[in-house]
């Protein structure tokens, strides 16, 4: 009975965020006495897969059908099931991604299974219960969720383990075919639009994020965002009114009804902070908001604020960063 972990691969690379999945399933595996196997989605290689030693999985399953580098809900269901059958998982372990709130649910009424989404520490299997601890309501608060499933699938959120490196080991990776058919494809987009971020950085998955509000005032000044950014290595982003205006791309509006982030930095500039906004970054391990107004409500979610004008506080502040650099 091992532990299944479900490996999300973007452009040949294995996303951080699945890194910090493939730590928490041989975790989970190490607690419960057995071994973690990977089933690897995306486009990914043979190379970067093996790596995944390094987080403890034992075995990476690929399944090299070319169809399968873009997402298909349908054939990614099935993918997962054929893996988890053939190693007879009863723990499938995958990231609260966009991708993985898709499949997890479809998979759950698949395989019979208990699903617990946006689980935020390793489980309790006190007394005979396995036991996750969730978040809810936006992260203002935590719910324990026991699992009675014969299977458990759980989602982990993003940013909340942090991914092992064990140097030296590798991980055996496996030829894998889940004999996919043309109807497994069906729901396949007609077309797949890449739309990178600056600098070529995916804004779910970024270490570091700075965003602008209104308080940028428009777009021709934006640059002062990109270049902070560019001198950090972040990813940028941006409120809901400003993705509304069209200043910059909706693909980069982060909040509620936007991309939900959880990076280690996030810089708001010249946002006032709504709750709606809030919702989507207050995963965040560190957040520095720049305002020039002292009763924005963001300050009072802040690890760091800077009451100023971000059109003096940018400049000197990329100015340090390269300095620093």
């Amino acid at each position: 009975m091992s532990v299944l972990v479900v490996v999300e691969c973007d452009k040949g690379e294995v996303k951080k965020s699945s890194l910090e999945v493939a730590s928490y399933g041989a975790q989970v595996a190490q607690m419960l006495g057995t071994t973690a196997t990977a089933v690897a989605v995306g486009e990914a290689t043979e190379a970067n897969l093996a790596q995944l030693g390094e987080q403890g999985i034992s075995k990476v399953l690929f399944d090299n059908e070319p169809r399968l580098k873009d997402f298909v809900n349908g054939a990614y269901t099935k993918l997962i099931a054929a893996a988890a059958d053939k190693e007879q998982a009863k723990v499938i372990v995958l990231a609260n991604s966009n991708i993985g709130a898709s499949v997890g649910s479809r998979l759950a009424v698949r395989l019979k299974a208990s699903l617990a989404t946006n689980v935020v520490e390793l489980p309790k299997t006190d007394g005979g219960q396995f036991t996750v601890k969730r978040g809810a309501f936006s992260g203002k608060a935590f719910a324990d969720v026991v699992l009675s499933g014969e299977r458990k699938i759980i989602a982990v959120k993003k940013n909340s383990i942090e991914a092992q490196h064990n140097g030296g080991q590798t991980a055996q990776v496996e030829s894998f075919s889940a004999q996919l058919s043309d109807a497994d494809f069906a729901d396949a987009p007609k077309q797949v639009i890449m739309q990178d971020q600056a600098g070529g950085i995916l804004l779910p998955e970024a270490d570091k994020v700075v965003s602008g509000g209104r308080g940028m005032k428009g777009p021709e000044n934006w640059h002062l965002i990109e270049d902070l950014a560019k001198a950090l290595g972040a990813a940028t982003a941006c409120s809901k009114p400003v993705s509304d205006v069209d200043w910059r791309p909706h693909h980069e509006h982060v909040g509620q009804t936007g991309i939900t982030v959880s990076p280690n930095l996030y810089i708001a500039c010249g946002i006032s902070g709504a709750i709606q906004h809030l919702a989507g970054v207050n995963s965040s391990k560190v957040i520095v908001v720049i305002n020039k107004d002292p009763e924005a409500p963001f300050f009072k979610a802040a690890d760091y604020g800077i009451v100023g004008d971000v059109f003096e506080v940018l400049p000197k502040l990329t100015q340090a960063v390269k300095e620093l650099n």
